[in-house]
């Protein structure tokens, strides 16, 4: 049982890692593939500020394939994306194929819930989310996702949702779950967890680890966040009360553990 600080875990490149880039972005390496969750590689995106230091380069360079959640602007940030390379494999929530191919995107595939493809020896399957997908103000609709990354390893990248009960039945077994614990603004809409939430998240989901993600990245300009460090432990806190047998483990931007 972790006792709410974590410990980030140094690998050296091309062992099975989990590296946390900030927000909702992550590296995720498994068997010799490197996947990037929903990057978001710049300083500024409309009017929030990243307060971190941005990821070195070499972290998400030439990843295999990005797994987008959804089209919000802080979640699908094309300039972002351009950073990568235009053919650089994007799986995505059908509905966004044809607007990013239109984005000069040469390698877009659409997932519905159920649906899989595979990159190098890894399936990705395109599960449940409860989120607003829609890009506003008048950009595509598209349903949110999450992922499973299957490989030697099963991790749960959850991208932007709020609870709901058939998260149970996502795998019968887990070895790691990236779970949202908090928003970039002073409240949570709905389509959100808080540490709380996402805690029994963690219950229903059993990962044999858990990382806390969508925090410790983003201020609004011109307003601080007092509690800008407590949602993750307060996350593990709820953990070690709701999943004693879930290890979590707390990464700030930019550290990596290994599996």
């Amino acid at each position: 049982m972790a006792d709410g600080a974590g410990e980030a875990r140094r690998a050296g490149t091309g062992a099975d890692r989990i590296v946390f880039l900030g927000h909702a972005s992550a590296l995720v390496e498994l068997d010799g593939v490197r996947l990037l969750t929903d990057p978001l590689l710049r300083s500024r995106i409309l009017h929030l500020r990243r307060a971190v230091a941005l990821p070195e380069p070499s972290l998400f360079a030439a990843p295999d394939a990005v797994l987008i959640s959804h089209l919000h602007q802080d979640h699908l940030d094309l300039p972002s994306l351009r950073l990568l390379g235009s053919d650089t494999p994007l799986l995505v929530p059908a509905g966004a194929g044809a607007w990013l191919r239109g984005q000069g995107f040469a390698d877009v595939r659409e997932l519905r819930v159920g649906e899989e493809a595979s990159v190098g020896a890894l399936t990705i399957t395109a599960v449940q989310a409860r989120h607003d997908g829609r890009r506003l103000p008048r950009g595509p609709h598209a349903p949110a996702l999450g992922y499973l990354v299957r490989g030697s390893q099963v991790v749960y990248f959850a991208g932007d949702t709020e609870l709901f009960a058939e998260m149970a039945h996502l795998s019968p077994s887990l070895d790691a779950a990236l779970l949202p614990v908090t928003g970039w603004g002073p409240t949570l809409g709905p389509g959100h967890m808080d540490p709380l939430h996402a805690a029994r998240a963690a219950r229903l989901t059993q990962p044999r680890i858990a990382i806390p993600i969508h925090w410790g990245t983003l201020r609004p300009v011109g307003r601080a966040r007092p509690d800008f460090t407590d949602p993750p432990r307060l996350f593990a806190r709820h953990v070690a009360e709701l999943a004693p047998n879930v290890e979590v483990r707390i990464l700030n931007p930019g550290q990596e553990t290994a599996l």
